[in-house]
């Protein structure tokens, strides 16, 4: 049976990194996996990236919980219910809950949660709970330029956004597993393994 599973988190929370690890552990058992991330790099996804990257030329940035919305609908009829009907494990790092929390900075967060009523939820959502000092900590040690959402200020109303918006989810039926993401890496990893253990087969 297939699944889907989304892993979540503040910016420098390690979401990329655990969704490599889950997906590794879940090949080494024999799953099929597809492995995803929001935003995608299909062609609206790009456009998203040029918006939160500051490119010249891209969409503004009053068009992202549109473009959001409409990259996740096309994630999902073409990706993630086709993995999941033939039985693969779909692991997206990021999903809706990001929407909820990032997009709401500019917009009314009833507005946001409007444009995604209709998106399914996952099997599991792990969100992975890191403060803001952390954050600005990993975010500054890779070095890469920075996106939009990834100062001081910002961080800290996002994980205002996303305590607000997570009991809303689970009282919606979601099935939310929150992880301290101040542990080491492989502490991190094995707690989610337990979580995912934890769905059966």
């Amino acid at each position: 049976m297939g699944r889907f599973i989304v892993i979540e988190g503040l910016d420098g929370a390690g979401t990329t990194t655990q969704a490599e690890r889950l997906c590794a552990a879940l090949v080494a058992r024999g799953v099929e996996v597809a492995r995803t991330a929001e935003p995608t790099t299909g062609p609206i996804g790009r456009m998203i990236r040029a918006v939160l990257r500051g490119e010249p030329d891209a969409p503004s940035q009053a068009s992202l919980p549109w473009l959001f919305a409409a990259d996740r609908a096309d994630h999902l009829a073409r990706l993630v219910e086709p993995s999941v009907a033939r039985g693969a494990w779909v692991v997206s790092d990021r999903y809706l809950p990001s929407s909820l929390a990032y997009q709401s900075l500019d917009h009314p967060l009833e507005q946001i949660a409007s444009l995604n009523a209709t998106f399914r939820a996952p099997d599991l959502l792990i969100m992975v709970d890191i403060d803001v000092d952390t954050a600005l900590a990993r975010i500054t040690a890779r070095g890469a330029a920075r996106e939009m959402f990834e100062e001081r200020a910002a961080l800290a109303a996002i994980v205002a956004r996303y305590a607000e918006v997570m009991p809303t989810l689970v009282a919606r039926g979601w099935r939310v597993v929150h992880i301290d993401g101040a542990q080491a890496i492989d502490d991190v990893a094995s707690q989610i393994g337990a979580a995912v253990d934890a769905l059966g087969a």
